[in-house]
């Protein structure tokens, strides 16, 4: 009898984890000819990012080790987004703060914050109102590169720009 209640209860698992697995996130064009997110994220399907090239131009700005000061060649692509957003004034955007997988969770979740919180706050000063910006920490949960290594760390160590609304 104990058998028939294991079996019950292992048959009901399985159900469950296949009808509570969530919708695969694709990219499609859109009339525009730019790829348009779409998936089960609660935004509007015409949501872009950086990442993935599909942000209207906009670039990934990286950071340095354990730094949220924008440097070098990242200064100048910060000033062609804010550009890109000056262009068009109805462009809402998130900026998630990235980190590579060294560091403590509560640590990185920290940084990031540092990185978007720059990025906002530079793009405020380059003329975009924040009222257009929202801000969120990914820490080192969502990495682009999957390597142990420093040309990969560099890669997750970034802040990406997510378009909210058009």
């Amino acid at each position: 009898m104990n058998w028939k209640k294991f079996l019950s209860v292992a048959l009901l698992v399985v159900s469950v984890s296949f009808v509570g697995c969530s919708k695969k996130q694709t990219v499609s064009p859109d009339e525009g000819g730019e790829s348009a997110y779409s998936g089960d994220s609660g935004v509007d399907s015409g949501m872009t990012d950086s990442d993935s090239g599909n942000a209207m131009g906009m670039q990934t700005i990286r950071f340095p080790y354990d730094s949220f000061e924008i440097v070098g060649e990242n200064k100048q692509l910060l000033r062609d987004n804010a550009n890109i957003l000056k262009e068009n004034p109805t462009v809402n955007i998130q900026i998630e703060g990235h980190c590579d997988e060294r560091g403590g969770i509560q640590y990185n979740l920290a940084l990031g914050e540092k990185r978007a919180n720059a990025v906002m706050n530079q793009l405020a000063g380059l003329g975009i109102s924040k009222s257009r910006i929202t801000t969120i920490s990914m820490g080192k949960e969502k990495p682009v590169a999957f390597g142990s290594d420093e040309g990969s760390w560099a890669q997750n160590r970034r802040a990406n720009f997510v378009i909210t609304s058009r």
